[in-house]
């Protein structure tokens, strides 16, 4: 392998690392964190690098963001049809194609009944990786079920015509059911297996968070399924007797993103902590990511959660961590070389945040960090490659962007 030296002057810190990539790669000079504000807390991390790690820049010049369409109503979930064009949900239950010059279509029929209320609705997508043949999308709602509330994941064809999705059924609930509108999860993605993972939230309360270590529990889990919605074939064996075997990691908060790294394959997760302690993971087959047990955020009235620790022994540590917290909601790793020095970063929709996250990666540690189009005020729910290279990111309030080279 190649080394690297990277230069994290605003860390004060300089290592040198033997990169994965198979390229070779500048030296990435770092400035001071782009996180200027006060932590919640005096908490400590567990190695240097784990939090505010020094910033990066991209020119100005090498990029351009722009506005392809304002139209949609709180958009969720975006992904890329193989033509260029944008599948995306909104959270009222609305499934809709919009095009790269923003043209957004009529609603598509036929998707299930979503519980809107609260933070559910139609939330992430993505396409079944024969999808050029069996026209298959996938899809994390909020479902409505007599005994409460849950994460499901549908499953429909999109018909020829493009106006309906054909024999849309579910082929995954997250049970128990709760009568709560709180911290689904909501991310769908497929592995390098041909499996597919979905994130699902603990719910919220304070009566559903500790189901986040309960392995009889499908709250607070990323679990592991095949297209038919069965546990997949070599999951890990999760704890006790009891554990569910669709399990794949447990201990999650409200992990709202999911994505896998375009040469590892290794699937990467981002969750909201509560005040403070958001969290990127690289996921771990069978491993306990600790919630609540352990955490760098406190609870929203300031006191500490649970015993207020943040390490404990086979408990995982975040690979990287943000205090005080930007929401990180949906994510995808960048595989073009349209634009220069982005190739394999890892872009993030900031929520309170108001930006867009872009993170370098150098052997599973976040070594540089940048905050992208702030200024726009919007608050980043998904983004996505597309089949042309491009990044497109959608916001709460509406828009569609389009980031490219000039």
């Amino acid at each position: 392998m190649k080394q690297r030296l990277i230069y994290l002057f605003g860390g004060s810190l300089a290592l040198l690392a033997c990169s994965r990539d198979k390229e070779d790669a500048p030296a990435i000079v770092t400035t001071s964190p782009v996180e200027t504000n006060a932590p919640n807390t005096a908490y400590q991390p567990a190695f240097a690098g784990q939090t505010r790690v020094g910033g990066v820049t991209t020119a100005a010049t090498s990029y351009q963001a722009t506005v392809i369409t304002s139209s949609l109503t709180n958009p969720w979930g975006i992904t890329s049809l193989p033509d260029g064009r944008l599948l995306v949900t909104e959270k009222a239950g609305r499934l809709r194609i919009v095009t790269p010059a923003g043209a957004v279509s009529a609603p598509i029929t036929g998707i299930p009944a979503v519980n809107p209320a609260g933070q559910g609705g139609l939330l992430g997508l993505c396409l079944d990786p024969d999808f050029a043949t069996n026209r298959l999308v996938y899809w994390s709602f909020s479902e409505a079920r007599p005994d409460g509330n849950l994460t499901a994941i549908g499953k429909g064809r999109l018909a020829n015509n493009e106006q309906t999705i054909e024999g849309a059924t579910v082929i995954y609930r997250a049970l128990p059911a709760y009568a709560g509108t709180l911290h689904y999860g909501g991310r769908v993605v497929f592995d390098r297996t041909g499996n597919l993972l979905a994130s699902t939230g603990e719910r919220s309360d304070l009566a559903t968070r500790p189901q986040a270590q309960v392995v009889a529990s499908g709250l607070g889990k990323i679990v592991r399924i095949t297209k038919d919605g069965q546990p997949a074939p070599g999951n890990p064996v999760v704890g006790q007797a009891g554990g569910r075997p669709e399990l794949y990691s447990i201990g999650h908060r409200n992990p709202q993103g999911l994505a896998v790294h375009p040469v590892t394959g290794d699937v990467w997760q981002s969750e909201h902590g509560p005040r403070g302690g958001d969290e990127l993971n690289r996921l771990q087959a069978g491993a306990n990511y600790g919630w609540p047990t352990i955490t760098y955020g406190i609870e929203y009235g300031g006191e500490p959660v649970g015993s207020g620790i943040q390490q404990q022994q086979g408990l995982e540590q975040p690979a990287y961590y943000w205090d005080p917290v930007v929401s990180p909601s949906g994510m995808t790793f960048y595989s073009s070389d349209r634009i220069a020095g982005w190739r394999n970063n890892l872009f993030i929709g900031a929520l309170s945040g108001t930006h867009l996250v872009r993170l370098v990666i150098d052997n599973n540690r976040v070594v540089g960090e940048e905050r992208l189009l702030a200024s726009e005020g919007q608050r980043f729910r998904d983004v996505t490659q597309g089949s042309d290279g491009a990044l497109y990111a959608i916001t709460d309030q509406g828009r569609l962007y389009r980031i490219d080279r000039p």
